[in-house]
């Protein structure tokens, strides 16, 4: 039973040679006498031939009951394909093997859904591919996946060893840090009443890293958030954790950027050119309308607030009187747009908390739009220099504060372009990835409901060294040293340089945060203790690892690049899981529930 070859090695070079090959039957054909099974491991798939004429009875009578996925061996000798039948979409194409003996190994069932065809495969509903995810994974676009995710993750490791870097293990069972996302608990049976929370970063523990003098840090970390599941979202996951000690913020680029290019020319081949473009915070919203924005397609972001701050338009110039801002983009080629899209981006406009959508169709020389009567001759033509108006456009405006406006916008900017691209007015090049780093983000932001500041990254992220002054005096211009690494308008990752000064991060903690004094201790005592015995400056970052293998595998969901992901919901299709415990399990952990789980 012993394989001498995996199902993708034979050549015409193997012709004439009699070999052994094991696997799964990924497609049966009975043509004139002749049977016809390609058979299929990890590696690939080969033709095998059984012709009942030079086989026992018994075996073309056992080879006759296969059904897909049932698991045997061949043997035979290796030819070449006959005239005209050889498959040029696969390696072994030009080959086939004449089975003379074969052993079952295990038949299968009938499947819940096939392996062999992609394209039906591909529509069967996610959850029942979750359910029987063995099968699954089966398919040679998951079996791809997983081995380019392990390749990616060996190539991590290789880099970061050649740039001195230690990987060490941090706790999975850390304490709770209430701030951030909710996190999953763990009762302590030893101590009732206490628990664990599984961490939702290696965060604290790679800072006391940089104490204790490791100075280079990283670890494919698991980690947890009880939080809303999205197509990008786990409640388990896995990131590229970085610590350094002695650097600042140019370190870090030139670290992400030589290893990204590293993976991007192991996993596709690919030679992406570097240093990669940095902008501002404030220069991502003003153009973009997104902190993470794809910059391969234009239809930026206009302002237009010094041209209407005196228009008769009174949406626009009471807005700009109240200190808001007027935005506009042009949607090229989209005055076809219907009304039921339109008022799919007037939703977006309202999610933000807008009272509409104001807009412009340009068609058949015309403005249309009710908004235009009250335009000026130099409101128009200040729209028409400024966002290149041609037949067939569509105007989108958002006038409101500049935050809102420019949420608006990126949000229905980003809508636009899927329209665009469906209808063929928008093309990308396949294999065509624009990183960038955004930076220079706000270090705090305000809480209105709260009435208090709070940390835009962490608590532990660097003011730059300029705006200290800054923080006692006015916070919200006080920019912290954190960086965010972005390709094709997704956020691969991002970090900062963290405060290792104790009186700083106290003050952050306790005069900025408001934390009181005594909580302060209680959740960060340990760090600051741990910086008053010579804490020297650092930074790092954390890559989402699942996001980063779907972008190299050009899937939309991290799900098709995790061996056993979550559903949306949070549920183990196949086991069956999150699930009840017995009562001596929450006796001995001194727990009673008090709501019975639901029933479906």
């Amino acid at each position: 039973m012993k394989r001498t070859h995996h199902c993708n090695e034979l050549r015409p070079a193997h012709i004439g040679q009699t070999v052994t090959l094991a696997g799964w039957v990924h497609s049966r054909r009975d043509l004139g006498g002749l049977l016809f099974i390609d058979l299929r491991d990890r590696e690939g798939r080969t033709q095998t031939v059984f012709d009942p004429s030079s086989l026992p009875k018994e075996l073309v009578d056992a080879a006759s009951k296969l059904h897909s996925e049932s698991v045997i061996t061949v043997t035979g000798p290796v030819r070449q394909r006959p005239n005209g039948t050889e498959n040029a979409k696969i390696p072994t194409g030009p080959i086939e093997v004449m089975v003379e003996s074969f052993t079952v190994l295990n038949y299968a069932d009938v499947l819940p859904f096939p392996v062999d065809d992609p394209e039906i495969a591909n529509k069967v509903n996610e959850e029942l591919r979750l359910q029987y995810r063995y099968l699954d994974l089966r398919r040679p676009e998951m079996t791809r996946n997983l081995r380019v995710r392990s390749k990616v993750a060996t190539a991590t490791r290789v880099f970061m060893e050649e740039q001195g870097f230690l990987e060490v293990e941090t706790p999975t069972l850390f304490k709770s840090t209430p701030e951030g996302a909710r996190e999953f608990l763990v009762p302590n049976r030893r101590e009732p009443g206490t628990f664990y929370a599984l961490p939702q970063s290696p965060q604290q523990f790679k800072q006391i890293l940089m104490c204790a003098g490791v100075e280079r840090y990283f670890q494919l970390a698991r980690c947890y958030r009880d939080e809303d599941l999205r197509a990008d979202r786990q409640p388990e996951f896995t990131q590229v954790d970085i610590e350094m000690s002695f650097i600042d913020r140019e370190d870090i680029y030139a670290l992400i950027e030589g290893l990204l290019k590293r993976v991007w020319n192991i996993a596709l081949n690919i030679d992406i050119p570097t240093p990669f473009k940095r902008i501002s915070f404030e220069e991502a919203l003003n153009r973009y309308g997104i902190d993470k924005p794809d910059t391969r397609f234009g239809m930026e972001l206009v302002d237009f607030t010094e041209d209407f701050r005196a228009s008769t338009f009174k949406v626009f110039s009471g807005t700009i009187a109240n200190g808001g801002v007027v935005k506009a983009i042009n949607a090229k080629g989209l005055a076809c747009a219907t009304q039921g899209q339109i008022e799919t981006m007037t939703e977006y406009a309202k999610s933000f908390g807008a009272k509409g959508l104001a807009f412009i169709k340009v068609e058949k020389g015309e403005w249309k739009s009710p908004i235009v009567k009250f335009f000026s001759d130099a409101e128009k033509a200040a729209l028409t220099q400024k966002l290149a108006i041609e037949e067939g456009d569509l105007i989108l405006f958002a006038a409101d504060q500049w935050l809102n406006a420019c949420e608006i916008l990126g949000k229905i900017r980003l809508y636009c372009a899927d329209l665009l691209k469906a209808q063929g007015k928008l093309t990308i090049a396949p294999g065509q990835f624009n990183f960038l780093w955004v930076i220079e983000f706000p270090l705090l932001g305000f809480d209105r409901e709260q009435n208090r500041w709070y940390s835009s990254h962490h608590p532990f992220t660097a003011p730059v060294a300029d705006d200290i002054p800054l923080l006692k005096q006015d916070p919200k211009k006080v920019r912290g040293q954190h960086y965010d690494i972005v390709v094709n308008g997704v956020e691969l990752g991002g970090g900062s340089i963290r405060i290792h000064q104790p009186d700083v991060q106290k003050t952050i903690f306790e005069e900025i945060l408001k934390i009181p004094p005594d909580e302060t201790q209680l959740r960060f005592g340990y760090m600051l203790e741990a910086f008053r015995y010579g804490a020297p400056p650092h930074g790092g970052i954390a890559l989402g690892f699942d996001r980063l293998i779907a972008i190299l595998c050009n899937t939309p969901s991290i799900r098709d690049v995790i061996a056993f992901p979550k559903t949306a919901k949070g549920v183990c299709m196949m086991t069956d899981s999150p699930a009840g415990v017995s009562a001596r399990q929450l006796r001995d952990l001194h727990i009673e529930v008090k709501a019975a789980p639901k029933k479906d």
